[in-house]
């Protein structure tokens, strides 16, 4: 069994990402997760298979978006880094 979760992060300043060339802006961004079940367990379980993220940010007004392929840790890594620049 497979599942996708999207969530919304947000980011309050500009952010890189190590496939970019530019920096995103701050905003709301959706995130995609994929995630497939572990079978064999007595209890329901599921490990990550994949996440991408919805560019551009949730509130510009455009009419196609983009799903950008991203590694789990990258987005955790970049969202907490936005957290400590706004200590």
């Amino acid at each position: 069994m497979e599942r996708t979760i999207g969530t919304e992060i947000t980011f309050n300043r500009p952010f890189m990402l190590s496939t970019l060339l530019l920096p995103l802006e701050a905003g709301a961004y959706r995130l995609i997760v994929d995630e497939e079940e572990i079978e064999g367990l007595s209890f329901s379980a599921f490990r990550r298979t994949s996440a991408q993220l919805e560019i551009p940010s949730i509130a510009t007004a455009i009419g196609s978006r983009q799903r950008l392929r991203v590694s789990s840790q990258e987005i955790e890594t970049a969202l907490a880094k936005d957290a400590r620049a706004g200590d």
